[in-house]
């Protein structure tokens, strides 16, 4: 029996203008109804998940930063949290800076987060318009939300590190994340989400402890749940581990191909189909 639904945001419970539908809400409801725990699981930071999570009245915690931190969104209990190390986060800002790229940092596991950076290329303009959208976002928050700092190599010293990122064409972070795994090997988990039609890729940088299946996982083992219990639905790569957790995984009808040519996966319409709320029905109720 089904006890514990984890979802995906972008493009999986979120449909492509960023809203919740009213038949996914309402299947959530239900769910919960049933003694369902319901989350998110995401690859956002936690600061910008929550108010998606709020919206939703999730009655479970949302695991953000691809299962690196499980923390509940009304009351800002922090459950569960891994951290990459300082000389990991050195040599992860090493080598992009080696390669030019521009990293961000999320710190700070007992707050709402903060996230850090000092450089922007000239060029990197998907990630100038995620700063600016996400100043705007957090409103009277947003200094404390996304800070500029003069040196990440020096802040680093003196905060904790959930996770760091790179964003860019899908070629250029290709080459990044391939340069990334031969230096740093098994002290990372390194997650891809790529999108071919925009040309941009998302590249997240863990710890080695840390990823959705993983995130998942901790919550179920925190509720006395098996993988059997569990449902997940999900979209892009960055799903990959929780789908092969769970023992009923669901991918979207506008996954990546590579997902939906999975035999082992189950399959619902896209996020603007409503395929949350079909796979709930389906699966659940």
């Amino acid at each position: 029996m089904i006890k514990l639904l984890a979802l995906d945001l972008d493009g999986t419970f979120l449909n492509s203008k960023g809203k919740i539908s009213e038949a996914n809400a309402n299947a959530i409801r239900l769910a919960e109804e049933r003694g369902v725990l319901v989350t998110i699981a995401t690859g956002r930071r936690f600061r910008d998940a929550r108010p998606v999570a709020l919206e939703a009245k999730l009655n479970a915690p949302i695991i953000s930063h691809n299962g690196a931190l499980l923390k509940f969104a009304k009351s800002l209990e922090t459950v569960n949290f891994s951290l990459i190390n300082l000389e990991t986060s050195l040599e992860i800002l090493r080598v992009g800076r080696e390669f030019g790229g521009d990293a961000l940092v999320s710190t700070n596991p007992h707050t709402k987060g903060t996230l850090l950076y000092d450089t922007i290329s000239a060029d990197n303009i998907p990630l100038q318009k995620y700063i600016a959208w996400s100043k705007t976002f957090h409103g009277d928050e947003a200094e404390e939300a996304v800070h500029h700092v003069e040196n990440l190599e020096k802040i680093l010293h003196e905060t904790e590190i959930i996770h760091i990122s790179y964003s860019g064409k899908c070629a250029a972070m290709s080459e990044i994340q391939t340069l990334l795994q031969d230096e740093l090997n098994d002290s990372v988990n390194i997650l891809a989400t790529i999108y071919p039609h925009l040309d941009f890729t998302l590249l997240d940088i863990l710890p080695p402890d840390a990823s959705k299946g993983i995130g998942v996982e901790k919550l179920a083992l925190l509720n006395n749940l098996t993988a059997e219990n569990v449902m997940v639905c999900g979209d892009n790569f960055n799903d990959l581990e929780m789908l092969e957790f769970a023992g009923t995984p669901v991918v979207m009808g506008n996954a990546s191909p590579e997902l939906l040519e999975n035999p082992n996966y189950h399959q619902t319409l896209s996020n603007d189909e409503n395929g949350v709320a079909l796979a709930i029905e389906k699966f659940i109720l």
